[in-house]
Parts: C-alpha cells; structure tokens; sequence
C-alpha cells in the first residue's frame, strides 16, 4: 500500500508535520547537550555515542558513520581526546590499526547527558497517553536503525 494511503496528508505534508512535531524533541536534547559538561557540539557527541556502541571503530569507519571527511573526524577524535573523552588505542596484533574507545571521563559524560535527557523526556511525556509514547519510541527505534547507521 503506497504512503500516501495510510495519511489523509500528502507526502509533502507528512514530511512537514513530522519535522514541526520533532522540533521540540531536538529543541530538549540540544538544551540537555547543552547543559552537560565539558560542553560538546551534538557532532562530538555523536561521535562519542558511537564509539561508546561500536568499539571496533577506527577513525575511517566513524567518519563514515557520521557522514563526514577523513580530515574532519580526525580533528573531532584529537578535540574529543583532548577533552578526557576518547582514546586511540593501538592494536596489538596489528599497529597501524587504530581503535577508537571513550574513556571512563566520557562514559560518565555520556551517562550524565542519558540521566538529564531521561529526566527532561519523563517531564515531556507527562500526560501522553503510555500507548501514544510507545508507538513513538517504535517509530524512533526504527528511525535509528535507518539509512544513515547501515554503513
């Protein structure tokens, strides 16, 4: 059945609700980011989340992840390792590869910015009916698994 059956909306529309309605879901993580120290564009923190869930990452494979050039992730990996969070890490077996892993500094970073995120959605979501917010954690996990991480 095509999309558009499913919506009384045409496709268009559909894309134009969905990012007014998400506005405010981007709005809270960029104030949670935001308030979390050491403060991290949500790029570094990005980064940092996918290094956290894919430790066999190397600095080629994250620019991938993220989309981004070479030059470009490195100099996120050398902001990242300055501030505590990351590390590179040296393969034994085989030197000139490369692993990235956050560091305990950054586990408890991102820890923090999960907990204030936590806290901030369960004050959103007061009122929204338990079937309404599962079916929206449904269409995030999807989303989440979508285009854009199957590299």
């Amino acid at each position: 059945m095509p999309p558009e059956q499913d919506s009384p909306l045409p496709s268009y529309a559909v894309g134009r609700e969905t990012v007014e309605a998400v506005e405010g879901l981007v709005t809270l993580w960029f104030s949670a980011v935001a308030d979390v120290n050491p403060r991290l564009s949500p790029r570094q923190v990005r980064a940092l989340r996918a290094v956290r869930r894919r430790p066999e990452l190397n600095v080629t494979a994250l620019a991938g992840h993220l989309r981004i050039g070479l030059p470009t992730a490195s100099r996120l990996c050398d902001r990242l390792e300055a501030a505590g969070l990351l590390r590179r890490c040296v393969q034994p077996d085989n030197r000139r590869e490369v692993r990235l892993e956050t560091t305990a500094q950054g586990d408890r970073f991102l820890a923090e910015l999960t907990r204030l995120l936590s806290v901030r959605l369960t004050a959103a979501f007061e009122g929204v009916a338990v079937h309404q917010r599962v079916g929206l954690e449904g269409v995030l996990r999807a989303l989440d698994h979508g285009p854009l991480d199957r590299e």
